[in-house]
């Protein structure tokens, strides 16, 4: 009975870590990108490969190899994967980091804007200008403690 109620309070905090935000939406994130990835690999196999393949005379990099000592390495397989990281890369830049820097940035929620930052005045630490405690010396600085500036 005691392993019974045990594996109840076990389950209900599995529950509960499943079920939050963050890992709901790191699942979403995962099948989106697997499927994501699948389409640009297929764009990547049945596209950009053939245009590639004109010029190099090969028509299917999965197909290309050399041989040491009995041992294949399918460096084509490679070629592949390459040209689909980068093209995934590309895309999740410009169709997904530039659009939502762009909206945070009217939005006012610029990541990249960061505060004021001054010396302290005991360690000489660059510090942000609002700091009530200095983080690396944990000197207390009164209010105003930064020189006006120059």
């Amino acid at each position: 009975m005691k392993h019974l109620e045990r594996f109840g309070s076990e389950l209900r905090e599995f529950r509960a870590f499943a079920l939050r935000a963050n890992a709901v939406d790191l699942a979403i994130a995962v099948v989106l990108g697997s499927a994501f990835t699948a389409v640009v690999q297929s764009i990547v196999q049945d596209l950009f490969t053939p245009v590639i393949a004109a010029f190099f005379g090969q028509a299917n990099f999965s197909l290309l190899y050399f041989t040491v000592h009995g041992s294949q390495f399918h460096y084509g397989l490679v070629v592949n994967a390459i040209v689909t990281f980068i093209i995934v890369t590309i895309m999740l830049f410009f169709l997904v980091v530039k659009p939502l820097n762009g909206l945070r940035r009217r939005l006012g929620l610029d990541a990249d804007a960061t505060l004021p930052r001054a010396p302290c005045p005991a360690c000489r630490t660059e510090i942000d200008l609002e700091a009530r405690r200095c983080p690396m010396c944990t000197e207390v600085l009164a209010e105003g403690w930064a020189a006006p500036a120059q």
